[in-house]
């Protein structure tokens, strides 16, 4: 106290109390409290500064009065009584307030990116999201993890979402690409003897955003394993997770080992691959009971091939515009209707009550652990839809009910991922997931199972309906990896053609290995605990993939088009 400082920041606020004006001053560590008294030269210049103006001050730190005391402040014991004030940097008229939260559009924040940093939420998560980089560094690194940057100018992979393309100025007509992940750069440093690397990637595909994924490009934590099975592979991972949301939450977080479903469990039970456990509703199957229902519309579905899915729900007290309600949204969603209803002390009552006989009903609250008290919900159709009808059914009566558990991160493993699945438009058999997963039982599967029976060695780790990574134990032999993409309708001059650099490297002694990147931008989002991950990315685009600061994507001088040996083609209007 008493002592001497200089500070220099930015007017975050000013207050004229007569006697005396009162200034906070923001810099990168928070605010401290200036005072300015009539004595001083700047005393009237300081009462006219704009906001955001930057300035330098001096003077002497002093004890504030006990009735001024802010203690939300980690300086809000103390004031600077300034002695000194040099104007650094002069704003001009904000477009929005930094220090009050009034809401402009996205549209401006983005344009003014700048001024958004600098308030004080958006800051702060600039700030962890750095920290949670450096625990995430230190973590891998204490387990044994090389970081080893790989290659951002690549080639082409058209499997996956669509490339950015860089044309080439030595090589007219060929382009590189933006890698979409370090996926063979990864394996192949498997095969070159580096037994544990990590990298915080970044990946660029040319994707539409959402609201949980950026346009353009994002970053993830890739990492991969030699010698390791899928168990080796989920311990890391759930060791660095536990660790990670246990420094920067204290939230609870899912005990290891994270709980594993099937992914047809998923969607029998949850009727999605990314289930949110904090909902604690389940999905039944009642298929069967209804094929000789007399329940006559759901026995036509399923004997037309479709199925029942069922939830029961503590909602027998609901009036029947909440079901009205659920029934509309539904129908929004595709679903042809929702029968419905409730059991209370007296029976089942509401909605198809009356058109299931006793025996019936006794059977639905056998299957689905309904009571008195419960409300059943169900949807038919065919199988596909069914599962995701239900799953947007789970997810409103968790909401409307306020079923959902608060204040944890509820981690699993999603495995077992069939290795291929059906075109729905050509009927051609394609992969399902990653295409360089080891399928289960390895050749001998691929050779004897039909190709839709086929499960592959891939996993996902999901948390609170997130997605946080997708990963797999990876396909290190060339002749089963020759058939795997056979069976997709690639020939094996297709594969060398495009994956000759790893197909090359795996007849040089290749060890087993698998891994997974889960997706950092995603898990800084849920440590924040904002909804949005524009919020934890300090420069965005915007949903249209466009970066509205710099002016991003632009037009090109022509000299720079010629040097590519490109040309603009104007397209003819309709």
């Amino acid at each position: 106290m008493g002592e001497a400082t200089r500070l220099a920041g930015w007017v975050h606020r000013l207050r004229d109390h007569g006697g005396l004006r009162f200034v906070d001053l923001r810099d990168h560590f928070g605010i401290t409290q200036l005072v300015f008294t009539p004595d001083t030269p700047f005393f009237e210049e300081i009462g006219k500064i704009s906001r955001e103006s930057v300035i330098s001050v001096e003077g002497e730190v002093v004890q504030r009065l006990e009735s001024s005391v802010n203690p939300s402040l980690e300086t809000g014991e103390v004031e600077l009584r300034v002695s000194r004030m040099d104007v650094l940097s002069r704003a001009e008229v904000l477009p929005f307030s930094v220090a009050e939260d009034d809401n402009p559009s996205e549209t401006t924040r983005l344009t003014y990116r700048f001024l958004d940093l600098r308030r004080e939420r958006l800051h702060r998560n600039i700030q962890m999201r750095s920290e949670i980089i450096s625990s995430v560094r230190r973590r891998m690194v204490e387990m044994g993890f090389t970081e080893v940057q790989t290659p951002i100018l690549t080639r082409s992979s058209p499997e996956g979402a669509r490339d950015y393309l860089v044309p080439s100025r030595l090589y007219p007509g060929k382009f590189y690409a933006l890698p979409q992940a370090p996926q063979m750069f990864k394996q192949l440093l498997m095969v070159s003897g580096f037994n544990r690397y990590f990298q915080i990637a970044p990946c660029f595909r040319d994707e539409a955003g959402r609201a949980n994924r950026s346009p353009g490009e994002f970053y993830q934590i890739d990492l991969e394993m030699s010698f390791v099975e899928q168990d080796d592979v989920f311990t890391v991972v759930e060791n660095l997770m536990c660790g990670l949301f246990g420094e920067f939450s204290d939230w609870e977080i899912t005990a290891a080992p994270f709980p594993r479903i099937a992914y047809s469990d998923a969607l029998l039970r949850y009727g999605t691959d990314k289930p949110d456990l904090r909902n604690p509703l389940e999905i039944s199957d009642l298929s069967d009971l209804f094929e000789t229902s007399d329940f006559q519309l759901f026995r036509k579905i399923v004997q037309g091939g479709g199925v029942v899915r069922c939830l029961s729900a503590p909602a027998a007290e609901k009036p029947r515009a909440f079901f009205d309600r659920l029934e509309r949204e539904l129908k929004q969603e595709g679903a042809k209707g929702l029968a419905w209803l409730t059991l209370t002390s007296e029976g089942a009552k509401g909605g198809i009550a009356g058109a299931l006989g006793k025996e019936t009903v006794q059977q639905l609250c056998q299957r689905t652990g309904a009571q008195s008290g419960s409300a059943l919900l169900l949807v038919a159709d065919e199988k596909a839809t069914a599962a995701a009808l239900a799953g947007k059914l789970r997810v409103l009566l968790g909401e409307r009910l306020g079923l959902y558990r608060e204040n944890t991160y509820e981690f699993c493993w999603i495995v077992d991922f069939p290795m291929y699945e059906q075109n729905p438009e050509t009927g051609a058999v394609q992969f399902s997931h990653n295409p360089f997963s080891m399928p289960q039982g390895g050749l001998d599967t691929l050779n004897s199972k039909p190709p839709l029976e086929i499960l592959a060695h891939q996993y996902d780790l999901v948390c609170n309906d997130l997605e946080l990574s997708s990963g797999a134990i990876r396909n290190h032999s060339p002749e089963i990896m020759y058939r795997a993409f056979e069976i997709a309708g690639y020939s094996k001059a297709d594969v060398d053609d495009r994956f000759g650099g790893m197909i090359k490297a795996f007849r040089f002694g290749a060890p087993p290995h698998g891994g997974l990147a889960p997706g950092l931008d995603r898990i800084i989002m849920l440590l924040t605990q904002e909804p949005n991950i524009r919020e934890v990315v300090a420069f965005p685009m915007n949903q249209n993939a466009q970066d509205l600061l710099m002016g991003a994507p632009s037009e090109v001088l022509p000299e720079q088009l010629e040097e590519l040996h490109l040309e603009i083609r104007k397209l003819k209007k309709a």
